[in-house]
């Protein structure tokens, strides 16, 4: 009789562990294919994507790893200080690196979609600079 009851016992603490694995409350890790706006920022004047820049990229490329991405759009941008013409060339230098430093990172080049602003928009309606426009902006759209 004895040995059934351990018999018992061992079956039951068993299947109790294995009811462990089934519990509602486990948590999830969230997922990180959600569209995602990334802004990499330069040194005046220049469209070399900074070590800083790089970390920003490869950080957005490491977060969307896995995802189907549908389209990436990268906008480059100007301060207002300097010709329009040489703003806007500028600002094109400066998505282009984005583009080149983004597909260093694994991500498709196929569907980025580049485009330059130049300093369109770098000065406010009462004529003020508006800071920060020394970038480029991002943004990952990820398939549903």
């Amino acid at each position: 009789m004895r040995s059934f009851t351990v018999a018992a016992l061992a079956a039951t603490a068993a299947l109790g562990a294995c009811s462990s694995t089934r519990d509602s409350r486990l948590v999830r890790a969230p997922t990180s294919c959600v569209d995602q706006t990334v802004q990499i920022y330069f040194e005046p004047r220049s469209s070399d994507v900074t070590p800083e820049g790089a970390s920003v990229i490869k950080a957005a490329a490491d977060t969307v790893r896995g995802c189907r991405i549908a389209k990436i759009d990268v906008l480059g941008l100007s301060d207002a200080v300097g010709a329009p013409d040489a703003n806007l060339e500028l600002s094109q230098k400066r998505a282009q690196s984005v583009s080149k430093a983004l597909a260093a990172a694994g991500l498709p080049e196929a569907d980025m979609h580049l485009a330059a602003a130049g300093a369109a928009g770098a000065v406010t309606d009462s004529g003020k600079a508006r800071p920060l426009r020394r970038r480029v902006d991002v943004t990952l759209h990820i398939a549903s």
